[in-house]
């Protein structure tokens, strides 16, 4: 066996063990250190949070925090800031139980929960949580979601309350993402930068030219699989504009692009493509095949006489143009409002 200082082979091996060594107990001491943190910053938060409580006028409040960030970013730096404090205070404030925060301390940092103490609704604000722990997120790519409104956008947010916490405690406890946490509406297709005019050829260019910009928007899991998937049901030719598979649900996505409204014949063609790739193509263990029917408007009306939400069938509007977030805001929660308040109705009538 050749000493290392003479086999060139074996001091690369050494050197790149090493290197994965160091750089493992850095990632180690990163997350350590972080955890620590932001516990630490929790209990800051806690006793000032005791404090100002204790103060009769919002003033008192403001001079104690004022007070405070003076003299310890004097001793500790820009870390204590005023503001920063106020972070800290917040924190505190939406998570009151300590073993919460030590839970969340271990998946997600400092810069991840000061972005999320901001979030009201608490439901929308667990999602997010939940999203982060199970996908990793990355404090930019949560900003990123949060930028374009993605838990409005989902399927889930369109559910009662109820459905919601009980979905979002099953990806907690087992992490299973279910089609509701994936599928959204609508779907944000700006990239693709189309003009005014454009085909249906145009558009499925457009995609597969922004591939990996389309497979971000669709969400997590996705991979592509087929354009113009070929289907031969007796002797006529059928074909799937775009399928995917998503191996998070463990299931074929087919897509079908359509630039008009929707129209209740859509819905028997994507049938026929669904049970076509159950009988063809569905591999063992595989959940049955889901389908997106994609387009540029759609009646709510036909939708729910069609019964759609109790189907594998999910139609969507796509965007080309993203409108001024305020418009956007508005519209989804005119949405999610409407879904929850239809569903409620439906449940009464049942009742």
């Amino acid at each position: 066996m050749k000493p290392i200082a003479t086999d060139p082979a074996a001091a690369q091996a050494l050197l790149s063990d090493i290197r994965q060594l160091i750089s493992q107990s850095r990632a180690q001491l990163a997350t350590v250190v972080n955890s620590a943190l932001t516990v630490l910053y929790w209990h800051i938060g806690r006793r000032i949070q005791s404090e100002v409580l204790k103060g009769e006028r919002a003033e008192y409040g403001e001079q104690i925090i004022a007070s405070l960030s003076k003299q310890l970013e004097r001793d500790y730096g820009r870390g204590f800031s005023n503001k920063n404090l106020r972070h800290m205070l917040r924190f505190a404030d939406v998570f009151p139980v300590e073993e919460i925060v030590y839970a969340l301390s271990r998946q997600l940092s400092w810069t991840h929960l000061r972005s999320l103490i901001y979030i009201n609704d608490p439901l929308k604000r667990e999602f997010y949580i939940e999203m982060c722990q199970a996908e990793r997120w990355s404090t930019r790519t949560l900003q990123g979601r949060l930028d374009s409104m993605l838990f409005e956008r989902t399927a889930l947010s369109r559910k009662p309350d109820e459905v919601l916490t009980a979905e979002l405690a099953a990806l907690r406890e087992t992490g299973e993402v279910t089609p509701n946490l994936v599928l959204k509406d609508p779907y944000v297709l700006d990239f693709l930068q189309l003009n005014d005019r454009y085909l249906e050829k145009d558009l499925e260019d457009a995609i597969l030219r922004e591939l990996e910009n389309f497979l971000l928007e669709l969400g997590a899991g996705f991979s592509f699989v087929a354009r113009q998937k070929r289907l031969q049901i007796d002797n006529d030719d059928f074909y799937i504009d775009l399928l995917f598979y998503n191996r998070r649900l463990k299931r074929l996505v087919a897509i079908d692009l359509k630039l008009g409204d929707f129209k209740a014949a859509d819905k028997g063609q994507m049938e026929l493509y669904l049970r076509w790739l159950a009988k063809y193509e569905q591999e063992p263990g595989e959940a049955s095949p889901l389908g997106i029917i994609l387009c540029s408007g759609k009646k709510q009306e036909q939708i729910e006489l069609l019964e759609l939400d109790q189907t594998s069938i999910h139609v969507a509007e796509y965007l080309t143009e993203l409108p001024p977030k305020a418009v956007l805001q508005q519209k989804l929660h005119e949405a999610i409002r409407n879904s929850r308040q239809r569903l409620g109705d439906r449940q009464v009538e049942e009742d």
